[in-house]
């Protein structure tokens, strides 16, 4: 049931990447606008991370990543740095559009979701590993790690080692 969801959800987020590449247009930043770029492939190109970044990621695709990840809006709100009510004004503006750090930061969890499924292979699984202290960590739990760039790289490393069967 679980996997259903997650497949409709990679749907509307790849129709919402290509809306968004197609909005970016900036200068340096070339792809090819005929061919469909899904979520996927979204997040495994640097190049267009960086152009979907500098643009601002719009809250309707934002929206879908809060959707996709196992994250609450109160953990939402404190990777971004903002409080649940700006979260949820922006909400309600249709045409509300991320600053470029929070943009980073949205696409940094989008990235260590699609990881940690490709680890964990469902979301509940990816959840409760998030929240139990690790060993690997230095005691904290992956979720605390993710505020800051520095441990999202050790939480990822972590999630790589567990994948390659490398456990502490």
């Amino acid at each position: 049931m679980a996997s259903v969801v997650i497949s409709k959800l990679e749907s509307k987020l790849d129709k919402e990447v290509s809306s968004l590449l197609k909005k970016s247009r900036l200068k340096g930043f070339s792809f090819d606008e005929e061919k469909e770029i899904t979520y996927a492939d979204f997040l495994s190109d640097k190049m267009l991370i960086i152009a979907a970044i500098r643009t601002g990621i719009p809250y309707s695709f934002f929206d879908l990543v809060q959707d996709y990840t196992p994250f609450s809006e109160s953990d939402w709100a404190n990777f971004l740095d903002i409080s649940t009510k700006s979260l949820q004004r922006y909400k309600a503006s249709e045409s509300h559009h991320f600053k470029p750090i929070h943009s980073e930061k949205i696409i940094e969890m989008a990235e260590v979701t699609k990881m940690g499924l490709d680890v964990f292979g469902n979301i509940e699984k990816l959840k409760l590993w998030l929240n139990t202290p690790s060993y690997a960590l230095g005691n904290l739990k992956p979720i605390d790690l993710l505020k800051d760039s520095y441990g999202k790289e050790l939480v990822m490393s972590e999630l790589v080692r567990i994948n390659h069967g490398i456990l502490v």
